[in-house]
């Protein structure tokens, strides 16, 4: 398994060289492909340095901020032409645990899509209160239904992918960034018959940096996702004709 971890960066100064020490620790074969959006910060060239020592990090820097999934596609369009068949989603601030990825890349051996999922048996999230508990649960329980994904987690960032199944889910014409980015690819894996298996994982906020997170890409999601349930009975009829 030729495994690449794609780690969107963007400001991320206080966090790159933990994170990426972390991952070399936990996964010392895997290669990380640093994805920075033009930081202002000097993540870039933090990362630059760590490279040289660490190995098997590699830097692909973008002009300016235009997204996670703009980073993500990005991301796997690198990998894939150079070989790897393994992918990561991971983000930089320790809100995902990498010591957590080892069962993740195990499940990735039958699995085409590994969700690490905070609402199956064993998932968690110590630190959020009950009403954002409910929001993302909520729009978890609405896009699962009206999609019908048949996944509990379907805005979790935190993933791997084969490379097989990014190619069958046309991951390069997905459209959405943040959360809807995540269900869109989900919806898209479903659609195409690929076997999805979800891992338990605790997800903690961030303790440095700040959080990119804005009610702009909730809303993004919400609208999304509607858009894809209307479209569905249409889809419907026309393979049946």
């Amino acid at each position: 398994m030729r495994t690449l971890v794609v780690l969107p960066t963007y400001n991320e100064i206080s966090n790159i060289e933990p994170m990426l020490r972390a991952l070399r620790a936990t996964v010392p074969d895997a290669h990380v492909l640093v994805v920075d959006d033009a930081s202002p910060d000097g993540t870039a060239a933090r990362a630059d340095q760590l490279a040289a020592e660490l190995g098997r990090v590699e830097i692909l820097r973008r002009p300016a901020k235009s997204g996670l999934g703009g980073a993500y596609r990005a991301g796997f369009g690198w990998g894939l032409a150079r070989g790897f068949d393994h992918f990561v989603e991971i983000d930089c601030d320790f809100s995902h645990d990498p010591t957590a990825l080892p069962a993740l890349l195990a499940a990735a051996q039958s699995a085409d899509v590994v969700i690490g999922s905070r609402y199956v048996a064993g998932g968690s999230i110590p630190q959020w209160s009950w009403r954002r508990r409910l929001l993302s649960r909520g729009g978890n329980v609405y896009a699962s239904t009206v999609l019908g994904l048949g996944v509990a987690d379907a805005t979790s960032g935190y993933r791997v992918y084969a490379g097989r199944a990014l190619a069958a889910m046309g991951y390069d014409t997905v459209r959405a960034d943040g959360y809807g980015f995540q269900i869109e690819m989900t919806y898209r894996a479903r659609h195409a018959g690929l076997e999805i298996a979800e891992v338990p994982i605790s997800f903690t906020d961030r303790t440095r940096g700040e959080s990119k997170m804005s009610g702009a890409i909730v809303a993004e999601a919400l609208v999304l996702v509607t858009g894809w349930a209307l479209a569905r009975p249409w889809r419907a009829v026309l393979r049946r004709r």
